[in-house]
Order: structure tokens, then C-alpha cells, then sequence
């Protein structure tokens, strides 16, 4: 008599939710404002510079949180600030 195979093993699937789960609350208890762009170089200076113009670095800790090149001189880069200075 052939064994009914059982449910598969859950744990990678677990381990991998948990980890979202964890990454995604911290993100969410930083408090930080998250914009993400993908245009070519010269206007993701211009998109940068715009973003440390309106929000300056000292009142907002505006940064460019991270940036890859892609392909074709284009760029994709998050920009992060606190949503309001004292």
C-alpha cells in the first residue's frame, strides 16, 4: 500500500515571511519618507538636487539611500527624508 505523501515542509516558506515582515516593520517604525526613481542620468541629478533644495539635508537628513545602474546610462535610486523638520 502506497503512503499518502503529507503537506510539504513549510519552514523555508515561514522563515521567509518572517524575514519581509521584519524588514518591512522596521522601515515602517523609521519614520522615513521613501520616494524611488528610474530615469536617466542627467535627470536623476536633477531629480537629487531638487529633492536636497526642497528638503534640506540639516532639517530633513535627506539622502540618496541607495542607486544601481541599469542599462542604456539609467539610473534607479531611493531618496529618503523625515517627513518634517523641527
Amino acid at each position: 500500500m502506497a503512503k499518502i505523501p503529507g503537506p510539504p515542509p513549510l519552514e523555508g516558506l515561514k522563515r521567509r515571511i518572517a524575514k519581509h515582515r521584519a524588514e518591512t516593520s522596521a522601515r515602517a517604525r523609521d519614520h522615513f519618507v521613501r520616494e524611488t526613481y528610474r530615469m536617466g542620468l542627467l535627470e536623476a541629478r536633477a531629480k537629487a538636487r531638487e529633492w536636497f533644495d526642497e528638503y534640506p539635508k540639516a532639517a530633513y537628513w535627506t539622502e540618496v539611500e541607495s542607486w544601481r545602474q541599469l542599462e542604456g546610462d539609467e539610473i534607479e535610486f531611493t531618496m529618503r527624508r523625515l517627513p518634517s523638520a523641527d
